[in-house]
C-alpha cells in the first residue's frame, strides 16, 4: 500500500512516523521523571532543575542543529536524534542509587538534544516536500504533523503514568528504549538520502536569521511557550498531586487528555481560522488570538485569588486554554515554514525552535521557583503576561503570508 503512494507523501509518512514514535517516548519520559522524583519528597524547584539541560541544550541544538541539517541532511539529523534518545533512556537503567541529580540532569540534557533534531528536521523536510504555491496544503500538513504529534504527546503522558504504577521507573523505561531503537533501525533503511541538504554549504555564522519577519515570530513563539509551561512543567502536575490529592494514574490523566484534546485541535486549526474562506494566516491573526488567549490565565489567576474552587477552575480554564493556545501554536508552526527559505530551510526554522526552547527553558525554572514561593495562581497570572508580551511583538508581523521569492516584510 506504501508503494502506491507518491514519492513525497511516503516521505511525509515516514518522517511522520518517526516523529510519533519519538514523541510518545519523550512525553512518558517527562511524566515519569517528575512523578518518580516527586514520589521520591524532590521539591518543585529540584524538579524543574532535572529538566534544565533538557531546556538549554534544546537551545543550543536548534541553533546549531538547523546548520548541521543544511549541512549534512535532514535525513541524518533526524537519525541522529533517534539513536541519542535510545542513549538517553538507557542512561536511566542504572541502578536507583546512581540516579543522582547531575545523572539524571546529564540523561536529559542528551533527551533535550534528541527531542530538538527530531523536531527540527521533522518540521523542516515538510517545506521540501510541498510545493511552494501550495500555501494551503503546506498549511494542513504543517497542523496535522503538529497536532498528532501533540496528541500522541499527550497520550505519551498518560503512557509514562501508566508504566510507572505497573511496571516500576526502571521497567518502564527499558521498554520505551527498546522499541525506539527498532524505529531507529527503521529509519536508518527507509528514510530519504541528503533531504534538505543546502546546495552551498552554509557557514556557521548563517545560523543567526537575517530575516526580520523569523524574528519577530521567534520572539513571540518564546514567550507564548514561556506562557505554557510556567503553570503545566513542574505546577500543574505537583499542585494536583500534592494540594488535590489525585494519584498518579488521574494527573497522568488529566494532562493526556489536556495535551491529546490540545494536538486534535492543532490538526483542524486550517478549518477552524478562516482557510475555508481560502485564507491563510497572516500576522494580524497571530496577534489576535494571542490577545483572546492572554484573558483565560488571567481569569484563571483571579479566579483562584478570590478563592474559587481550583479543581473546577482548572479543569474549565485549561480546556479552554488549551485550544487556543493550540490555534496560536498551529498559526505560527505555519508561519515559520513559510517564512523561512526553501534552500537551507532548517537554518531558519533551527533558529525559530531554538527561540521555543528558550521560552520552554524561561518556564521550567520559573514553574519550579514561582510555585515553590508563591504558587499556581502566581504561574497563572505569569502566564498571562508573557501571552500579552507575544501579542504585542506579534503587532510587527507581516499582514499577508509570504509567498515563495517575496522578501520578508512584504504585504
Amino acid at each position: 500500500m506504501l508503494a502506491r503512494l507518491s514519492a513525497d507523501v511516503r516521505q511525509y509518512l515516514l518522517i511522520t512516523g518517526n516523529y510519533w514514535a519519538f514523541t510518545l517516548t519523550d512525553g512518558a519520559l517527562r511524566m515519569l521523571v517528575v512523578l518518580h522524583f516527586h514520589q521520591l519528597g524532590y521539591s518543585p524547584l529540584q524538579i524543574a532543575m532535572l529538566f534544565l539541560f533538557y531546556e538549554v541544550f534544546g537551545v543550543i541544538t536548534n541553533l546549531v542543529g538547523g546548520w548541521l541539517g543544511a549541512r549534512i541532511g535532514l535525513n541524518r539529523t533526524m537519525n541522529i536524534g533517534l539513536a541519542m534518545q535510545v542513549i538517553a533512556l538507557s542512561m536511566l537503567l542504572v541502578p536507583a542509587v546512581w540516579l543522582t541529580v547531575p545523572w539524571v540532569m546529564a540523561a536529559q540534557a542528551l533527551s533535550g538534544v534528541a527531542k530538538d533534531l527530531n523536531k527540527m528536521s521533522a518540521k523542516s523536510s515538510i517545506k521540501l516536500l510541498v510545493p511552494g504555491e501550495q500555501q494551503g496544503t503546506l498549511y494542513r500538513w504543517v497542523a496535522a504533523l503538529t497536532g498528532s504529534k501533540n496528541a500522541l504527546k499527550g497520550i505519551g503522558f498518560f503512557l509514562g503514568g501508566a508504566l510507572l504504577t505497573t511496571l516500576g521507573f526502571a521497567a518502564a523505561v527499558a521498554v520505551m528504549a527498546g522499541a525506539l531503537l527498532l524505529v531507529w533501525i527503521l529509519s536508518l533503511v527507509l528514510l530519504k538520502r541528503d533531504l534538505g541538504k543546502a546546495k552551498a554549504k552554509p557557514k556557521f555564522r548563517d545560523i543567526f536569521s537575517k530575516s526580520r519577519a523569523i524574528n519577530l515570530l521567534s520572539a513571540a513563539r518564546m514567550c507564548l511557550f514561556g506562557a505554557r509551561d510556567v503553570w503545566f512543567v513542574v505546577a500543574l502536575p505537583v499542585f494536583l498531586a500534592a494540594t488535590l490529592g489525585w494519584d498518579f494514574w488521574q494527573v497522568g490523566g488529566f494532562l493526556a487528555a489536556w495535551i491529546i484534546g490540545y494536538g486534535i485541535v492543532q490538526s483542524v486549526a486550517p478549518y477552524l481560522t478562516g482557510r475555508k474562506a481560502g485564507n491563510v494566516p497572516d500576522g494580524r491573526a497571530a496577534t489576535g488570538w494571542a490577545f483572546v488567549l492572554a484573558t483565560v490565565p488571567a481569569v484563571m489567576a483571579a479566579l483562584l485569588a478570590y478563592g474559587t474552587s481550583p479543581t473546577g477552575v482548572l479543569v474549565v480554564g485549561l480546556t479552554v486554554f488549551g485550544v487556543l493556545f493550540a490555534l496560536n501554536s498551529a498559526l505560527h508552526s505555519y508561519l515559520i515554514v513559510s517564512y523561512a527559505n526553501e534552500d537551507g530551510v532548517s537554518l531558519d526554522v533551527g533558529f525559530y525552535y531554538m527561540a521555543n526552547a528558550m521560552g520552554r527553558l524561561l518556564g521550567t525554572v520559573l514553574s519550579g521557583w514561582v510555585f515553590q514561593t508563591w504558587g499556581l495562581t502566581a504561574c497563572l497570572a505569569i502566564s498571562a503576561v508573557l501571552i500579552l508580551l507575544a501579542a504585542v511583538v506579534s503587532l510587527a508581523l507581516p499582514r499577508a503570508s509570504r509567498t515563495p521569492g517575496q522578501p520578508d516584510g512584504a504585504t
